[in-house]
Parts: C-alpha cells; structure tokens; sequence
C-alpha cells in the first residue's frame, strides 16, 4: 500500500473514542486528527460506547478498560456477541494503565485486537490503526469467547479451561 492509499484509508476511517477522561478523549482525538482521521466521535461511558456502535457504525473503537456505568471488559463482551450485538467484528483498541501479563491475558480472551498501555504515543497508535487495516484478522470461536485469529500460535486450553 502506497502513503496516498494509507492516508486516504486513514481519512475514511470513522473511529470511536470510549473513554470518561475529558483530556484523554481530547488527546487521542488530536493524534487521530494529526494523523488524517476526520471522523471521531466520543463517548464517556459503557452504555454510551454500545449506542454509539450501534448508531455511528465505526471502524474501529478505541475503548478505556475503566469506563463507568459498564467498564471496558463488559463493554467487550456485550461486542463480541455475535447474533445478539450488531457488530461482533468490530476491531477494538483497548487502552489500559497497567501492563500487567494477567491484563494482556484477559485482554486477549475479551477479544481485543491490540491493547496499549498508557500513555500512548501517536506513532503507537498509527501503528496499530494500520495494521487493523492493512493485516485484518478474521474473527474465531474459542471455547465460550469470539476473539480475533492470535497472530502467534495460543494454548487454546487455557481458553476452553476459562470457558
């Protein structure tokens, strides 16, 4: 892909940003825009992140693990459901203050498709958006959990295990 088709693919992008800080929705809006994203919507709870899928149709959504009301991890589950959530696909960014290996772990049976942690820079992120775009993952069952195909090869006991 040319840097004409990766800037007129990040400038159709309609991204979500879930997250109740203020300044970080603000923050990541700006890298977004720096970057060539012109749509971005925002969304300060987990309630308001499910409506915004369901009415904004994004591309991507960028999630906070601490959201009110339904936090990120809920937020997730109710997503990848498929035949009872409009878009069980959608490719998420999930965003965390703790890196810890138990968090990755989790973050990988909910179904993220890259989790950062805090605070992120805009080349990490622009990395990321375009490797949702350029190397898609199709979505697979494992066990109870509907989760994007692991780049690398899992034990998928440990997820039957947790099912």
């Amino acid at each position: 892909m040319s840097d004409l088709q990766i800037d007129k693919a990040m400038e159709s992008l309609v991204i979500l940003v879930a997250d109740s800080n203020a300044y970080t929705r603000r923050l990541t809006r700006t890298m977004l825009t720096n970057l060539g994203v012109k749509a971005v919507y925002e969304s300060v709870d987990g309630i308001a992140a499910l409506d915004a899928i369901r009415n904004i149709n994004p591309d991507i959504m960028i999630l906070e693990w601490h959201l009110p009301v339904l936090d990120g991890p809920e937020v997730m589950r109710v997503v990848r459901s498929p035949g009872v959530f409009p878009k069980p696909s959608l490719p998420i960014i999930m965003l965390t203050d703790k890196g810890l290996r138990s968090r990755v772990t989790e973050a990988i049976r909910l179904g993220v498709n890259e989790l950062l942690v805090k605070p992120i820079s805009p080349k990490t992120l622009q990395q990321r958006l375009l490797g949702i775009l350029l190397n898609p993952r199709p979505m697979v069952r494992a066990g109870k959990y509907y989760i994007p195909m692991p780049r690398r090869r899992i034990d998928m006991k440990e997820f039957v295990s947790a099912a």
